[in-house]
C-alpha cells in the first residue's frame, strides 16, 4: 500500500535526522569529557576519538529506541496537523492499519536494537577497556600532552613539552623535574625521544642539547651541567591484566549462567529490543492531534511516560544487581504492566475514546430561558 510505504520511508528518513541531532550532542559532551581525562594524562591524546565512537556504541541499544520513539511521534503528529490522518480515516483506513507498517520499522530497528545490546555494546566495552588499560601500562611520558603542566602519575614530578614534531617523532623544548633522579634536580632540553633497549627491552627518554640542575640554588653541592645527550629511563608498570565489567561479557557467556548477576545482564540485554515494540504502541497512540487538546499537551504526556517506563527499568535492573530483587521476571513485570497500558491506550485510540480529559477551570455557563427569549426572532 502506498500510505505503508510512505509512512515507512517517513519515519526511517526522520529516525536518521533525529539521530544525527542526538549524536552529535552526544559526541560533544564525550569529546568534553574524555579532552579532560586527556588533558590529565589519564588516557593517550590520539585515542580520544576512537574512546568516543566505542562510548557511543555501547549506548546505541538505549539510544536507538528514543530515536525511534521521537520520530514516529514528529511524523504522525505531522501528518495529523496537515489533516492527512483526516484523509486517511475518511478513506476508511483507521489507526490499526497502520500497525503492519510499524511491524516492519519494528523488525528493522528491533534487529539493530539487537544486534547492539547482544553483541556490538558488549564488543565496544572490551575494545574500550583494552585501550585504556593499555596506555595505562605504558610508562610515565607517553602520551604527553603538549602545551601544558603535567604531573606525573605516582607524583614524583611534573614534566612540560611545548610542541610534538609528529614527522621527526621528537618532543621539543622539554621540562623536566622529578625527585626520582640521584638528586632533585631539573632537566631542560631542546628535544627530546624514546627509545627501546634491543636487548633487555627497557625503554628511555633521550633528551639532546640541554641542561641538568642538580641541588637547592645556593648550596656548594648546587651543580649546572650541560650535555648533549641525556637518557632517563622511564619506569613501566607491572602488567596487569584488565577486569572486564559484566556488562561487557560475551552474551553468549552469560546466558547459560546461574550467577544472580549474570542472568540479570541477559534479561537486561533481552529486554532493550522488547522495549522497543511497547514504545511504539505508545507512539501511535500519543501522536493523534486532539483538536480539543492542544498538540504539546500530548507530546509532553509521551516523554513522561517513556521516562517513566525507562527509569522503572533502570530501578529494577539496580535492585537486581544489587540482590535485592533475586528473581529475573521482576523486568519482564515492569515490560508486562507498561504492555498493557500501551495496547489500552491504543484500544482507546481506535474506538476514537479521549486518552485524557483536564477539568475546565471556568465551567460553561448553559443560556438561560431569558437569553433564548430575548435572542429569538420576533413573530
Amino acid at each position: 500500500m502506498i500510505i505503508n510505504r510512505a509512512l515507512v520511508r517517513e519515519i526511517m528518513v526522520t529516525t536518521g535526522a533525529v539521530a544525527l541531532v542526538i549524536s552529535s550532542i552526544f559526541l560533544v559532551l564525550r569529546s568534553v569529557g574524555f579532552l579532560r581525562e586527556a588533558a590529565d594524562g589519564q588516557i593517550a591524546v590520539d585515542s580520544v576519538l576512537i574512546l568516543v565512537l566505542l562510548k557511543m556504541v555501547t549506548y546505541m541499544d538505549i539510544i536507538l529506541p528514543l530515536i525511534l520513539f521521537v520520530a514516529i511521534l514528529l511524523v504522525l503528529g505531522r501528518w495529523h496537523r496537515d489533516n492527512e490522518m483526516t484523509v486517511i480515516a475518511a478513506c476508511g483506513i483507521g489507526i490499526q492499519s497502520l500497525l503492519k507498517p510499524m511491524l516492519v520499522v519494528f523488525l528493522v530497528v528491533g534487529g539493530i536494537v539487537a544486534s547492539f545490546s547482544l553483541y556490538l555494546a558488549p564488543l565496544a566495552t572490551r575494545v574500550a577497556l583494552n585501550i585504556t588499560h593499555e596506555y595505562k601500562a605504558r610508562s610515565e611520558i607517553t602520551g604527553v600532552a603538549t602545551g601544558s603542566f603535567v604531573e606525573t602519575r605516582r607524583g614524583s614530578g611534573v614534566y612540560f613539552v611545548e610542541k610534538y614534531n609528529e614527522a621527526r617523532d621528537l618532543y621539543e623544548h622539554v621540562f623536566v623535574h622529578n625527585s626520582s633522579f640521584d638528586s632533585e634536580g631539573v632537566v631542560v632540553a631542546d628535544t627530546a625521544r624514546r627509545t627501546t633497549d634491543q636487548r633487555t627491552g627497557a625503554q628511555f627518554l633521550i633528551l639532546e642539547n640541554g641542561t641538568r640542575y642538580e641541588g637547592t640554588a645556593g648550596a656548594p653541592d648546587y651543580r649546572v651541567i650541560e650535555f648533549a645527550r641525556y637518557a632517563i629511563r622511564l619506569k613501566e608498570k607491572a602488567a596487569t591484566t584488565p577486569t572486564i565489567p559484566i556488562k561487557g561479557w560475551p552474551t553468549l557467556q552469560i546466558m547459560n549462567a546461574k550467577n544472580p548477576r549474570l542472568v540479570t545482564e541477559w534479561h537486561w540485554r533481552l529486554a532493550k529490543p522488547v522495549s522497543l515494540g511497547v514504545l511504539i504502541l505508545f507512539a501511535l497512540s500519543f501522536s493523534a492531534n486532539d483538536v480539543r487538546n492542544r498538540r504539546v499537551v500530548n507530546l509532553l504526556l509521551a516523554f513522561l511516560v517513556y521516562f517513566v517506563y525507562s527509569n522503572a527499568l533502570g530501578v529494577v535492573v539496580a535492585w537486581m544487581k544489587k540482590g535485592e530483587l533475586g528473581a529475573a521476571m521482576a523486568l519482564w513485570v515492569v515490560h508486562g504492566v507498561f504492555a498493557l497500558l500501551a495496547v489500552w491506550l491504543f484500544l482507546c485510540r481506535c474506538q476514537g475514546k479521549r486518552l485524557y480529559e483536564f477539568p475546565r477551570l471556568i465551567p460553561r455557563r448553559s443560556p438561560s430561558r431569558e437569553s433564548l427569549a430575548d435572542s429569538a426572532p420576533a413573530q
